[in-house]
């Protein structure tokens, strides 16, 4: 192997040659030797005599990544610390105080910063007093959180030499440098990969429609013509109790004619009224008979309920349709300037409270519907997950058997609308049924797929990654069950996988080496 300047001596070299400048080769020469003999060890002794170790520890809000070559009494030692704050985002710290402190034989030594070198790394250095095994203790003081982390059993060495002579052969493998500078500036995350509780999952596809007793349909009180009332009368407006919505005007009709039918109605109740009053007096004195006043008075209380039925809302300009609850215009039935009859319908009201999710699923799984306590459902070309759980949601009924129309049996759920939610949605649904206690799981985000193959990559360290392919068994739209290729404990990039594979393909991974 080459040293940097034996490699500038060869390029140098073809340029002279090509440039037929062969009297200058002697003088390339020159810069070859300094590639040999006893400087050239000196060099290499200087630059990587000691290996570097590399630690990777967590906490519940922070990752730290520390790089640094064995500690030596009397020798400084620089440590490049990678601080990640933890979240739906892994990002870099940017401000805190950092302190590293060594302690070896009740002998505590220790060095502070108070900001990063840049983003995310800070640079700290020790200066060893005493040789033996001792702990380095990380203390963070961030804007949002204070964390101490330690590294035990770390050895203090008397001397390069023994350090030199304790190091382990770097382990062989394929592992994927990827740096934490080019983790921060993408969206990056990892997951712990640990047993716990899953279900049974049956996949199908449903609809989201409104509830029962969630939704009024307002129809036309009598003949007319629809004209529309202000600006609720449009689909998505959100009205009160009482809202005007319509008014069926007459207009010119000869036939069933509001206003005449308004007109009739009044001087029927006006004459009943005034020859019941008349009853009313003249029975007293005997002058008419029981019967006839209450026959009298029948009249009126008739004429009365008819008038004020009509007279209800009704205007000059006609008949005032209004919002018989308060919710939002789900649909609008008619157009304006329409002949309605009475008892037509013009709109639909909805109070968008509650909701019915409705999964269609095969005759085949009949005996496991009684199982299915939840589901989780997404939208088509929408990545959020939805849980009946966290919408309140039960099961309210499954079907017993299937029509000739449709080889599928419903499963209905109701659940709390959250607002987003629209009635006649195609939804995706992944019903829960029988329990698996103790089931590897990943977020469904982690995969990689290659050619119907899924992977992932599993976070050995800080900055080092590997390929995995997966066996994996069912998702219910957030998690995936894994049966083979990871184990417990293990980190699995759950954003950012698709970073660094294209980044492995392009070539662009840089050469490692923070602590220098």
């Amino acid at each position: 192997m080459l040293c940097p300047a034996g490699r500038r001596f060869i390029y140098l070299l073809k340029s002279l040659m090509m440039n037929k400048l062969v009297l200058a080769i002697p003088l390339a020469l020159l810069l070859f030797i300094g590639c040999s003999g006893k400087d050239s060890k000196e060099h290499t002794h200087d630059d990587g005599g000691l290996d570097p170790l590399a630690y990777t520890l967590y906490s519940d809000t922070c990752e730290i990544f520390v790089e640094f070559k064995p500690l030596v009494v009397g020798h400084i030692s620089k440590f490049a610390t990678h601080i990640t704050v933890l979240g739906e985002r892994f990002t870099a710290l940017t401000e805190a105080t950092v302190t590293v402190s060594l302690v070896v034989n009740n002998t505590d030594i220790k060095n502070t910063v108070d900001t990063p070198a840049s983003p995310g790394i800070f640079r700290l250095e020790l200066k060893p007093e005493t040789a033996g095994t001792g702990t380095l203790f990380f203390d963070i003081k961030g804007k949002d959180f204070t964390e101490r982390i330690s590294i035990e059993n770390v050895k203090v060495y008397a001397d390069e030499h023994a350090a030199i002579a304790d190091q382990a052969p770097e382990p062989a493998g394929s592992d994927i440098t990827y740096l934490k500078e080019q983790a921060w500036k993408v969206e990056f995350a990892n997951h712990l990969v640990k047993r716990q509780p899953f279900n049974g999952i049956i996949k199908t596809s449903g609809q989201i429609i409104s509830a029962p007793g969630d939704e009024m349909i307002i129809t036309a009180k009598g003949r007319g013509i629809v004209l529309f009332s202000g600006n609720k009368t449009i689909v998505g407006s959100e009205v009160n109790a009482g809202t005007g919505l319509f008014v069926i005007s007459s207009g010119d009709l000869t036939e069933g004619n509001i206003d005449a039918t308004y007109l009739e109605a009044k001087i029927n109740y006006e004459k009943a009224k005034t020859d019941y009053l008349r009853a009313k007096e003249l029975v007293k004195d005997k002058i008419v008979s029981e019967k006839d006043f209450l026959d009298s008075k029948q009249r009126f209380e008739n004429a009365q309920v008819a008038f004020n039925t009509i007279s209800k809302n009704y205007s000059a300009q006609g008949q005032l349709i209004t919002s018989g609850m308060s919710g939002y215009v789900k649909n609008i039935l008619v157009s304006e300037g329409q002949l309605v009859e009475s008892g037509t319908p013009l709109a639909i009201l909805s109070k968008n409270k509650k909701l019915l999710l409705q999964a269609n699923v095969s005759q085949r799984y009949f005996d496991k519907l009684s199982l299915i306590t939840s589901a989780n459902f997404t939208f088509v070309n929408d990545q959020k997950v939805y849980n009946t759980h966290d919408l309140n949601g039960k099961v309210v009924s499954y079907g017993r058997s299937v029509t000739p129309n449709s080889p599928f049996i419903p499963v209905t759920f109701e659940i709390d609308n959250i607002g987003n939610l629209i009635p006649g949605s195609v939804v995706e649904v992944y019903l829960k049924t029988f329990s698996i206690p103790d089931a590897l799981l990943i977020p469904l985000s982690s995969l990689i797929e290659e050619q119907g193959h899924f992977f992932v990559y599993v976070q050995m360290g800080g900055e080092r990654f590997q390929k995995r392919e997966l066996k994996l068994g069912a998702h219910d739209g957030v998690n995936v069950q894994v049966l083979s290729g990871l184990s417990e404990g293990e980190r699995v990039v759950s954003k950012g996988g698709y970073q660094i594979k294209l980044a492995t393909a392009a070539g662009t991974l840089p050469a490692h080496g923070h602590e220098h």
